[in-house]
Parts: C-alpha cells; sequence; structure tokens
C-alpha cells in the first residue's frame, strides 16, 4: 500500500506519542520535504522528534511538477500541495490529510483521501489500537486537534464505540 502524508496527521500523532500507529497501519509513509519541514518546526516549541527523525519507515520524495505544486499554492498551503503533486505522480493508494479544503483539491485530481480519524478507526478494525476514543481526546488535549463534535460521535460510532 503506498501511503503519502500532509503534515497534520504525523505532527498531530507526534504530539500525543502515538506515531507508532501509522506505522503499524501503513508499513510506509511517503512525505514530501516541505511535510518534513513543517514537522520539523515543531521543535521550536520544545517537541522531541527524535521517533520521527528516526523512523526509517517515512521515506523523503521530491514532487517533480514544481508547476503544478506552484498552481496550487492559490488554493492550499505548499505542504498540501506537494503531497497532492507527490501523491498524483507516484498513484498513491491514499493521501491521509485532515484539512477539508487540501482534501477536496486531492479529490478532484482524484485522489483517495483518508484523514487520521479515518486511520484510527482502521488501526482499531485491525486491532492495533483497543479504543479511538481516548486517542482522539488525547488529540483534543495535548495537539490542540480540532475536530467537529458530530464527526467524533460518527467516528465512534464506526469504531463501535
Amino acid at each position: 500500500m503506498i501511503i503519502v502524508s500532509d503534515t497534520s496527521p504525523i505532527a498531530n500523532l507526534i504530539l500525543i506519542d502515538r506515531l507508532d500507529i501509522l506505522e503499524r497501519l501503513y508499513q510506509k509513509v511517503i512525505i514530501p520535504p516541505k511535510v518534513k519541514s513543517e514537522i520539523q518546526a515543531l521543535q521550536s516549541f520544545g517537541v522531541n522528534l527524535s521517533e520521527f527523525e528516526n523512523a526509517e519507515w517515512i521515506e523523503i520524495k521530491i514532487p517533480k511538477n514544481s508547476l503544478e505544486v506552484n498552481n496550487l499554492l492559490s488554493q492550499i498551503d505548499r505542504g498540501e500541495a506537494e503531497a497532492i503533486v507527490l501523491a498524483e505522480e507516484i498513484s498513491v493508494d491514499w493521501l491521509l490529510i485532515d484539512e477539508r479544503l487540501g482534501r477536496e483539491v486531492a479529490q478532484s485530481k482524484g485522489i483517495k483521501t483518508v484523514g487520521l480519524l479515518g486511520s484510527l478507526v482502521k488501526a482499531k478494525e485491525l486491532g492495533i489500537v483497543s479504543q479511538v476514543k481516548p486517542i482522539i481526546e488525547d488529540l483534543k488535549t495535548k495537539a490542540g486537534f480540532w475536530v467537529d463534535e458530530k464527526l467524533i460521535e460518527r467516528v465512534l460510532r464506526m469504531a463501535s464505540e
């Protein structure tokens, strides 16, 4: 399975010390350089990035079509643009992205998207995590992850919680 990720899912899991979920779920995640630099910026806030820096299962790949990346900057930020262009270039199975506008742009290009919450539901289905609700609570309280309560209810129903 080929997965490209935007910044938010990885950064949020780093903030709650659960980056292991992505490794166990996807085995390998590809990110563009801008996503890497956005994650590395967390160091300036005192976040320990050693697990991320040592993650051999995270591969950095440069999108080739810089013109398309630049074209997307009028709609979305550079990390999202690089992730979308990279996902398109390498024909990913899924683009891991949370931001609504970025998801819409990716989907308009025929790229299948999944967010962090959808990944957590899948992780529970596969027995990687026993419960989704405590992870969502950690995301909200420790990472400042904002999510609509109705979406949380829907996700918890999907996770049979």
